[in-house]
């Protein structure tokens, strides 16, 4: 008898647990809509990056609110790679990647295999080549010492608009 009585007590406790779990998630609120994207600071990491690059570091300036940084990395150790991504206004993805490793290697890591198209994008003053590639596009930049691309899976109007956006800067 009194191991029947256990597992009703059992039972009673287990159905009194799923009653305040069942109220806590009904009266505390959550937004199972709500965008899970962390959007990141990027301008102590902009600074550091122009302090220690040995090239001026690409960020941009006056970008609408609706575009927002989601991450950023500089790693001298690995050819002085700079990374800045961002979700664009159509929540694609648009990365500002610049290095002094200009190898062809190299470059289809930051275009994510991307190739070059044989075409050039006029962007303010400078041309940027187009490279196509089956999920990311980029407009690819060489300089003397370093690279910079603007890769993602936003159109090139997208990349053009973050390519015109961008701000070249060193030793800050």
């Amino acid at each position: 008898m009194k191991g029947k009585q256990t597992v009703w007590d059992m039972v009673r406790s287990l159905a009194v647990i799923g009653v305040v779990v069942a109220g806590i998630y009904m009266f505390i609120p959550h937004d199972d809509k709500a965008d899970p994207t962390r959007t990141v600071d990027y301008r102590v990491e902009t600074l550091t990056a122009r302090r220690a690059a040995p090239y001026p570091v690409a960020a941009p300036v006056g970008l609408p609110e609706q575009w927002r940084a989601t991450s950023v990395t500089f790693e001298r150790k690995n050819a002085n790679a700079w990374h800045l991504g961002f979700l664009d206004p159509q929540q694609q993805y648009v990365a500002i990647e610049q290095s002094t490793d200009a190898s062809q290697k190299n470059l289809a890591k930051l275009t994510q295999k991307a190739a070059p198209t044989g075409r050039t994008q006029q962007v303010g003053d400078r041309a940027w080549e187009r490279w196509d590639g089956e999920k990311y596009d980029a407009l690819v930049r060489q300089d003397q010492g370093y690279v910079t691309v603007v890769t993602g899976t936003g159109s090139f109007e997208q990349l053009g608009a973050m390519a015109a956006a961008l701000e070249f800067k060193q030793g800050q």
